[in-house]
């Protein structure tokens, strides 16, 4: 242990010195146009938030809620009553745990798909020494502007006999040109030096992707496959179009038919039983938290990423 004796004295500033050091330095203060501006953002963004939070909780509340209640318009923010009778309808429905897993296996195989044909693309047009490079990346801005249409990209996928298979929903739009130019953006801020090193000592192309720049690359990785998954789990237009057997529905459109149905039964004005009148009314709300649930899981395990993630891909050094 040191002794207080051992301490040079000479080294231990006196008062005088450090009540010098902190009048010298100088304290930045806020300009009156800057906190103006604090405050405007502040509000803005609480109103943002209101816009998102607020109709989901007013569905999750609907989800929990009797029927009376609902059919008053009593429901606000929190539940009146307490209903789990919808919930068990939905769970105990064979249709809806078989069409949620039609869902989870869209999503893990469009996912994969969709970020290694992303990635490899993004990374070939960051490349300089690509020829044609200019090519390539004006092919894919033309398909953000232009696209066929719907009734073209029906005859495609019926010609290729897609219709009434898995690949009719994975396959299509796999290559989103937003995340590929974030991507590829990313990929150009990447430090050079790491790749030429790796290619003197005698690494290939795909090696330098795959073991330096995929695992250095965390956060636009994270980022994208959180854009490609949330897209797929939320889509149903595509399974509307190209789908006729039930048996390959995502859960999106078991939703969609839910809605339908109990819409129609209620505007039929039958008398149904008070279990399906329960049913009917509130449907729609615990549908769409089951739906949702498991994205709102997922989230806050990459949610750090995102933002470093898109800022990687839209700010170019």
């Amino acid at each position: 242990m040191v002794s207080t004796t051992d301490i040079d004295p000479t080294l231990i500033p006196d008062a005088s010195a450090i009540h010098e050091v902190r009048r010298s330095v100088t304290v930045i203060k806020d300009t009156p146009g800057y906190k103006v501006f604090r405050v405007v953002n502040v509000i803005i963004m609480l109103f943002v938030c209101a816009i998102v939070i607020l109709p989901l909780l007013n569905i999750v509340a609907l989800a929990f809620s009797d029927t009376a209640p609902i059919r008053r318009g009593a429901v606000g923010l929190w539940p009146i009553g307490f209903n789990l009778t919808t919930f068990s309808s939905v769970m105990g429905d064979h249709l809806f745990w078989r069409e949620y897993a039609n869902t989870v296996i869209y999503t893990i195989a469009y996912t994969i798909l969709a970020m290694f044909l992303t990635a490899t693309y993004a990374f070939a047009i960051s490349r300089k020494e690509l020829r044609g490079k200019a090519i390539f990346t004006w092919i894919a801005l033309f398909t953000m502007f232009f696209s066929g249409g719907m009734i073209p990209s029906y005859i495609l996928v019926r010609t290729l006999g897609w219709l009434n298979t898995p690949w009719a929903i994975i396959v299509p739009g796999t290559i989103s040109v937003f995340n590929l130019l974030i991507m590829k953006t990313s990929f150009e801020n990447f430090p050079n030096e790491l790749i030429e090193a790796a290619e003197v000592d005698g690494m290939t192309t795909y090696g330098v992707f795959f073991k330096i720049v995929l695992p250095l690359s965390k956060a636009i990785m994270a980022t994208m496959i959180l854009f490609y998954a949330v897209g797929m789990w939320n889509s149903w237009w595509s399974a509307f179009l190209y789908l006729t057997r039930s048996e390959l529905y995502p859960v999106t459109m078991y939703l969609r038919n839910l809605i339908a149905a109990a819409g129609s039964q209620g505007g039929a004005g039958s008398g149904d039983s008070d279990m399906q009148s329960q049913i009917n009314a509130n449907v729609k709300s615990v549908a769409m938290v089951l739906t949702v649930l498991p994205i709102i899981c997922v989230y806050p395990f990459v949610q750090k990423y995102f933002v470093s993630g898109v800022m990687l891909g839209a700010v170019k050094a």
